[in-house]
């Protein structure tokens, strides 16, 4: 159990709350390239961090993560003109470009020098692997002044170089960021609660087929060991093989990757991860991702037709869910009946269902936790130490000589049970 004030810690992002500068610290996945794909088009609202933004991308395709509100009187600028190599204001014409540089006021006489003394919010950006990475720690100007630049942006694990494909699905979920990074940790629930997609089969490795992931062992109560690691932990739930089990274990592997990631074990022909954008306290851009090489990986529409999180299908426009708390679900209590374990269909829309039925912050002070949740238990211990020691020397998990090394990654194998999970080589599937 947690203390109400340790939970308020570990979830609270909004303002000048601990783990939010904490966060800032790392660069933050603000929105999909994909949803700013059009030079001069139309510009796209995001919310990270409790602060409200706007992403574009202007003329050249360079792109722009800003404030909303124009820095005049704080008009939305989502409802802009994007023209010019600049995002300009519909109320009085002023316009800004990507480094939050105000290039025109057309409502200022041109002698009244006030541009020049104005410069809007705005973040250094990154594009890589299908996301929009803004580093929040400060501003674009802030930086300047102090003669400095952002953290050079480093390629995460899941996606260590361009050629890799990377499938993205994306939901926003109106809870908060850490009870979904538990629940990607979280082994133990697969064997339950996915027990429909992820199938126990007599195979010698997890594979994957066009409509369930075969895995080989039918042990739904894992031991669990962990390792603390600079970045935040690597743990391996054992189990029983089908086959084989006197002399073998089925090791599945996961990586905590702090402070809201997780490369989760893989199967046989690709690599799987997720990441979290905690919006704000309440609500959270989830991503499931799948990479790997192009010949094996899912494109972008077939995973997210396999995972049930399809625009304009499973979720609207805005990634926002069509099956929600207050239509059950779309839970199909029949197809429960003809075998189904949950009745609704895609694995995050499952994980999705006990996530938000916990409440949009998770009360940590009412959990009983058993052996299956040692996972849960270090992440909670290890970002309460993170930000001990972020209060005590401003050095954020995962940073500085603490980043993720290269090649890190995760793995599922069936091995001898002299083996130790730890030392057993972890290479991505199929990665190059």
């Amino acid at each position: 159990m947690m203390t109400p004030e340790e939970n308020d810690l570990l979830c609270r992002v909004e303002g000048a709350a601990p783990m939010g500068r904490l966060m800032r610290q790392h660069w933050q996945a603000v929105c999909l390239s994909e949803e700013v794909g059009e030079p001069d088009g139309a510009p796209v609202k995001a919310r990270v961090l409790g602060e409200d933004l706007v992403v574009f991308r202007d003329s050249e395709g360079s792109v722009g993560v800003m404030d909303e509100y124009c820095p005049h009187r704080r008009a939305s600028l989502v409802y802009g003109r994007n023209e010019d190599c600049g995002l300009r204001c519909l109320y009085h014409g002023w316009k800004m470009d990507v480094q939050g540089t105000v290039v025109e006021m057309a409502s200022e006489p041109a002698a009244s020098g006030l541009a020049s003394k104005v410069r809007h919010t705005a973040y250094p950006t990154q594009e890589w692997a299908g996301f929009v990475w803004a580093w929040m720690g400060s501003t674009i100007a802030e930086l300047t002044a102090r003669g400095e630049q952002a953290p050079a942006f480093t390629p995460p694990p899941w996606a260590p170089s361009a050629n890799v494909r990377v499938s993205i699905c994306k939901i926003i979920i109106p809870c908060n960021w850490a009870q979904i990074l538990e629940g990607q940790i979280d082994s133990a629930h697969s064997s339950s609660l996915h027990s429909s997609d992820m199938v126990p089969s007599r195979v010698d490795s997890a594979k994957a087929t066009g409509s369930v992931w075969l895995r080989p062992s039918t042990d739904k109560s894992p031991r669990l060991q962990v390792e603390r690691t600079g970045y935040g932990f690597r743990y391996a739930a054992l189990r029983r093989p089908i086959k084989d089990a006197a002399t073998h274990e089925y090791v599945r592997a996961t990586v905590f990757l702090a402070p809201a990631s997780a490369l989760i074990p893989p199967n046989d022909s690709y690599n799987v991860a997720n990441i979290n954008t905690a919006m704000d306290d309440t609500h959270t851009a989830f991503h499931f991702i799948a990479w790997g090489k192009p010949e094996d990986t899912p494109g972008t529409e077939e995973w997210r037709k396999f995972l049930g999180a399809q625009p304009g299908i499973d979720l609207d426009e805005k990634y926002h869910p069509l099956r929600t708390q207050a239509n059950g679900f779309g839970q199909d209590r029949q197809s429960m009946k003809a075998g189904s374990y949950t009745g609704v269909r895609g694995i995050p829309n499952q994980d999705m269902m006990m996530w938000v039925t916990m409440g949009p912050i998770a009360d940590r002070t009412r959990d009983r936790l058993g052996a299956s949740d040692l996972a849960i238990v270090e992440f909670r211990r290890c970002m309460m130490d993170a930000l001990q020691r972020f209060a005590e020397s401003g050095q954020a998990i995962g940073t500085g000589t603490d980043a993720p090394p290269a090649g890190l990654c995760s793995y599922q194998a069936i091995v001898p049970k002299s083996t130790d999970w730890r030392t057993h080589p972890a290479r991505a599937v199929r990665a190059n």
